[in-house]
């Protein structure tokens, strides 16, 4: 089996190839480039690096959010886009599933976060129980006090991982104390090895969808859809004045 995944759900750009459960290349880069002009040249790279031939992918892994909503939009495009060129099924996996799955069998909590802007993150709380993967807190768009109660209501060490480390490391570690761990360099991002790694377990249950069905998650609306939704609730406002 042969999955090559994509995740472009943050600054990140990272393309990966897993064969037979094992890595066979992983290009990510964390740099502010478009990923419009980087994933295309990055998973050319690794296909002529390794001599692989896209034609024997079995599917197409893509980070289907939540996370920056251009990104998404990008990545889901070019998932697409070789799905339909190649006629492969597309596996759409979670964005903080395949970052919390990087911490396979730990016994503490997972709790990957992104930066959602105005003191929220994109978050979810994750743990393996006896080897097996459970989510225990529905991805959501939190503020990060809130995700503070939430994690001390459960009593339990937990992982941080994420781009809202930097962002918010001195308050967790200020509220949770010794309960509070942070990942290191190679964890603490997005990569699409874990994608292809969990999407490997959603073939094998059947879990895919044709190119066409794929849709990315957002998970709330954008900025500008806020905004308008804003401008169009006070010009209803001014006409009952």
């Amino acid at each position: 089996m042969k999955i090559l995944a994509i995740d472009s759900s943050s600054l990140v750009a990272s393309v990966a190839i897993v064969t037979d459960g094992i890595l066979t290349a992983e290009y990510t880069v964390n740099f502010k480039q478009t990923h419009s002009q980087t994933l295309l040249p990055m998973i050319d790279e690794i296909c002529r690096m390794t001599k692989q031939n896209l034609e024997e992918l079995d599917a197409i892994a893509i980070s289907a959010g939540p996370g920056s909503f251009t990104g998404l939009r990008i990545g889901s495009a070019t998932a697409k886009g070789l799905g339909l060129a190649l006629d492969k099924p597309l596996i759409s996996v979670p964005t903080l599933d395949a970052m919390a799955y990087q911490f396979y069998c730990t016994d503490k909590l997972i709790c990957p976060i992104m930066d959602a802007r105005r003191q929220q993150v994109y978050t979810g709380v994750y743990r393996f129980a006896n080897g097996v993967f459970e989510n225990i807190q529905e991805e959501q768009a939190i503020s990060i006090a809130e995700l503070v109660q939430m994690l001390k209501d459960m009593q339990s060490d937990v992982i941080f991982t994420g781009d809202g480390i930097p962002v918010y490391k001195e308050y967790l570690k200020g509220s949770l104390k010794e309960a509070a761990y942070f990942a290191p360099p190679m964890m603490n991002r997005q990569r699409a090895a874990a994608v292809a790694s969990l999407a490997q377990v959603y073939f094998e249950k059947g879990k895919m969808q044709t190119a066409a069905e794929h849709e990315p998650h957002y998970l709330r609306v954008s900025q500008a859809e806020r905004e308008r939704e804003q401008k169009l609730q006070n010009k209803k406002t001014d006409g009952r004045d």
